[in-house]
């Protein structure tokens, strides 16, 4: 996260960092990392596979 996120950024505000690393957890680390508990699918993709099962 700092590589990809922190870094980037020179001399921000607090208030703007803490949304910046609130939408990098929530819509892209959350998003891409696999799980071990959906059996190393991505949450989408469990969400995915649930939807067509119904």
């Amino acid at each position: 996260m700092k590589t990809e996120l922190i870094y980037g950024y020179k001399l921000i505000y607090k208030e703007h960092m803490k949304l910046e690393i609130f939408e990098y957890i929530e819509i892209f680390y959350n998003r891409k990392r696999r799980h071990s508990s959906f059996n190393y699918v991505t949450v989408e993709e469990f969400n995915n596979q649930i939807k067509y099962k119904m």
